[in-house]
């Protein structure tokens, strides 16, 4: 299996953190979404580990929770030790709710409304990462008007194109994200800062994309990041105590996925990060990442109930499930690869070729094509494994359909942190 919370029990069937998929599917219905709370805790506590080893305690872990949001899970990483990162006056509004605090809490995004700004000063938001110059503007204008000063960080663009797809990558110069390094736009928008009274500078900050499985493009981030510190203190007399080196450690959606363990990640850009303050004769600044995927992904699955079973002669087979797009909109938009099995006979050979297509109204809403699974049959549920990031989150109501409840599974026993929406809440907002 490709998460360590999943398994086969004696009765053939998947299980996810000692649960049995088809009770969970029973219990609660399908579609459904399952979270192992053993593997996300076991993640978060392998982050934290790495940085007491890697940084002496210098640093800390930031959930980046647009990867999954929700009042539990933010509850959840915040008892683990992390910060929280959020990118919207929607996700601020759940972790405040969750009670975390909101010193504790990073606000990113590229175009922050005056609402979102505003939300995050009345909360005491101890990291607003300003993404650009007008942002920066807008920021020092409304601390002024409350009589405070705005903790920020500045987003920086590196000028690195991680080798991931053309939609997730966020470090290279043609980027609607940051400021650009190599243009000085990153150090105009801070020498402006400098000027101002009710904002300043803890840190810098750069994410340089997602689902990245090599070590290289973090490492060198680093480098350029570090070499930025030292310039900037020699142009402007300006330190920082901390650098934000983000996310996007890539994680196994099927076994072709050679993800590498994160403590690897860990332990190659801290090399860096200590080596290039000696050089630079920089103190080490307390070092911050943004896992989110890595905390999640493997963490979760969707469970489905296969419906009808088209042949097509020479084509294909469509095997439909009472999910889809709405629920799962990933391959949809990029095509990702997911790891399809049917719970119900997941001890059997999977040697089926398969296309699983979901019931919205769209010839393109698919969850995978020419996957290999067991044989199906009406009535199976069929899993889909690695969904814990990007599937609840970019859920919709397209076509009207119910988003699906959440699920969390813990030593055999199961628990709704997401009530299942009802056609009530469908016309909840109407007129």
């Amino acid at each position: 299996m490709i998460s360590h919370c999943l398994g086969v029990n004696n009765a053939g069937h998947l299980e996810i953190s000692g649960c049995d998929t088809l009770c969970l599917a029973e219990q609660y219905g399908t579609p459904l979404y399952v979270m192992s709370e053993d593997e996300i805790r076991e993640t978060c506590r392998r982050y934290v580990a790495s940085f007491e080893r890697n940084y002496g305690g210098r640093g800390k872990p930031i959930y980046a929770s647009k990867a999954f949001s929700c009042k539990e899970i933010y509850r959840i990483v915040l008892s683990e030790g992390l910060d929280v990162e959020v990118v919207s006056g929607g996700e601020l509004y759940t972790a405040l709710q969750a009670g975390v605090p909101g010193r504790q809490i990073h606000f990113q995004g590229n175009n922050k409304s005056i609402g979102e700004l505003t939300m995050a000063l009345e909360n005491g938001v101890g990291d607003i990462v300003v993404d650009n110059l007008s942002e920066l503007e807008r920021l020092e204008s409304l601390a002024a008007e409350r009589g405070v000063t705005a903790p920020i960080s500045f987003r920086i663009k590196p000028g690195i194109d991680a080798h991931t797809h053309e939609f997730i990558r966020t470090g290279q110069v043609d980027s609607k994200f940051g400021l650009d390094l190599a243009s000085g736009e990153a150090m105009d928008a801070l020498r402006r800062a400098s000027e101002l009274e009710h904002v300043v500078v803890k840190g810098l900050h750069c994410h340089i994309g997602s689902q990245i499985l090599e070590k290289a493009p973090f490492v060198h981030a680093a480098e350029v990041m570090l070499q930025f510190f030292a310039q900037v203190r020699e142009e402007l007399g300006m330190t920082f105590e901390h650098l934000n080196l983000g996310g996007g450690f890539g994680i196994h959606y099927t076994e072709r996925d050679d993800a590498i363990p994160y403590e690897e990640y860990m332990e190659d850009v801290s090399a860096m990060v200590h080596a290039k303050c000696r050089e630079l004769g920089l103190d080490l600044p307390y070092i911050f990442i943004e896992p989110g995927r890595s905390i999640v992904g493997e963490a979760g699955i969707t469970l489905y109930t296969v419906g009808n079973i088209k042949h097509i002669p020479g084509v294909r087979d469509y095997v439909a499930i009472d999910g889809g797009m709405f629920d799962n909109p990933r391959y949809a938009l990029y095509q990702s690869a997911y790891t399809c099995i049917l719970a119900n006979k997941a001890g059997e050979p999977a040697d089926y070729t398969a296309t699983i297509a979901g019931k919205c109204c769209e010839s393109g809403d698919l969850i995978q094509e020419h996957t290999l699974i067991q044989k199906p049959e009406e009535g199976d549920i069929l899993a889909v494994l690695s969904t814990g990031a990007y599937n609840y989150s970019m859920a919709s109501n397209y076509n009207r359909n119910l988003k699906p409840a959440v699920v969390m599974v813990s030593h055999g026993k199961s628990r709704i942190v997401v009530k299942g929406e009802t056609y009530e809440d469908l016309v909840r907002n109407d007129v």
